[in-house]
């Protein structure tokens, strides 16, 4: 027998050896299958909040990624739904820049909105919230008395805002008159629209209101309590003490605010038809399109009027795909300026 075959058997038989034996003693144990590993917590955790947030992604793909990737298909086309989209290139872009004669002062307006709104609607909930977390008695009282007008559908509340300041009927002038003060048009006036409409605006404030409210609450009282002991005045405990603990939520408000003032439409749009003797928005609206003038113009307001009153889909996707690179240029910004939004630094 060669070399060769004496090592093969010696190495067979030092494999039998050290193959696992049954117990029992009937013989060695087959081989098992590897065992799978088991799914870790961490993917369990991923399965779990994936399932949780699928009805949320499914809406935001249904209702926001569709309806932006079609709108900015659409601005490149000139379609009424009656007819096949045909390609117009940059052509409804050029027309909104450089020829519509009414962007100008739907652009104006808005941005008065937001520039004066915004800020007298935070500026005036904050002086609320900060009266009503001292108050003494019947705080459940005031508080819903104060929230209440947020409560009003704004159709309705701007309903009733153009009677009351009714420059001939309306109660507002009427009280003015009794101290011999002759009220402004109000609605009717382009000087006086727009404060009007911030006055609306301060009427319903609540909803920003409560939640300076419940901040303010949410200070500790012995930060004022140690700034007293320190000789701080009221002044200096609001400085340093409030606004920096509730300057998140401030914050919020702000960014929320400008979002909102950027798409201002429902307001000014039933202020301009009530005012000018006509109750319906939409079609047939062109002669008060933001009465009086164009002072309560804003650029969704025309947007409403080129999409659904002209049936003009390509030009009126051409309008919100800008509206929404300016909202989106404008929230990174105002994200980036204010501190509360930035990382802490270590």
């Amino acid at each position: 027998m060669s070399i060769t075959t004496k090592t093969t058997g010696r190495e067979a038989r030092l494999a039998r050896a050290a193959r696992p034996t049954d117990p029992t003693g009937s013989g060695p144990v087959p081989p098992t299958a590897p065992r799978r590993r088991p799914r870790s917590a961490e993917s369990r955790r991923r399965l779990v909040a994936l399932t949780m947030l699928a009805p949320a992604l499914a809406g935001l793909v249904v209702f926001f990624v569709y309806p932006l990737i079609a709108s900015i298909f659409y601005s490149f086309t000139r379609y009424n739904q009656l007819q096949e989209p045909e390609f117009v290139g940059l052509l409804n872009y050029k027309f909104l820049f450089t020829q519509d004669p009414q962007i100008g002062p739907a652009v104006v307006n808005t941005l008065w909105f937001v520039v004066i709104l915004v800020p007298v609607r935070i500026v005036c909930g904050l002086l609320v919230a900060g009266l009503l977390s001292r108050a003494k008695t019947a705080t459940g009282f005031w508080r819903t008395l104060f929230y209440l007008p947020a409560l009003v559908p704004p159709v309705a509340s701007v309903v009733a805002f153009v009677f009351l300041f009714n420059p001939g009927t309306g109660p507002v002038n009427q009280i003015l008159r009794v101290f011999g003060i002759d009220g402004p048009l109000w609605f009717n006036d382009p000087a006086w629209s727009k404060p009007s409409l911030v006055i609306l605006g301060v009427w319903v404030m609540g909803d920003i209101m409560i939640i300076f409210l419940a901040s303010l609450l949410d200070v500790p009282r012995d930060l004022y309590e140690a700034a007293s002991l320190d000789g701080a005045n009221g002044v200096q405990q609001i400085r340093h003490i409030t606004l920096p603990t509730i300057a998140p939520v401030i914050g919020f408000a702000a960014v929320t605010g400008v979002i909102a003032a950027l798409q201002y439409f429902t307001e000014a749009a039933v202020a301009s038809g009530v005012a000018s003797g006509k109750a319906t928005i939409g079609g047939g609206t062109a002669a008060q399109l933001g009465y009086p003038g164009t002072s309560l113009l804003t650029y969704t307001e025309l947007l409403y009027q080129h999409g659904f009153a002209n049936f003009q889909f390509g030009y009126a996707s051409a309008m919100a795909v800008v509206l929404f690179v300016i909202t989106a240029v404008v929230l990174v910004f105002t994200m980036r300026r204010i501190s509360v939004f930035r990382p802490e630094e270590s």
